[in-house]
């Protein structure tokens, strides 16, 4: 029986811990000041789609908050069609198809 109380005060204990955690991690995440991510791709886009995804993951967990962007910085045909497959299906911005980027 002590044992087993033993190990619920450790899982109470860790619990607490977790959550104090929990409420630093928000207090610290920045409020509406969202931040942007540029990412740029270039030639057949390798790598793109894991960026791009992990970027989502982070945004998914709430441990980012902001937009993913695609920059085309020479992508090639191949890599400009798999961004603008990331771009439709992921709602992230592709600035290859935006005409008056800077």
């Amino acid at each position: 029986m002590e044992f087993i109380q033993c190990i619920a005060v450790f899982l109470a204990a860790f619990g607490l811990v977790s959550l104090g955690w929990l409420a630093l991690g928000l207090l610290l995440l920045p409020g509406s000041c969202a931040a942007r991510m540029v990412v740029c791709a270039e030639g057949d886009g390798g790598g793109l789609e894991q960026t791009v995804k992990g970027l989502l993951w982070l945004r998914r967990s709430g441990l980012w908050r902001g937009e993913v962007v695609i920059e085309d910085c020479g992508l090639d045909g191949d890599g400009a069609a798999l961004a603008r497959a990331l771009a439709e299906e992921n709602g992230v911005l592709f600035t290859g198809d935006v005409p008056d980027r800077i």
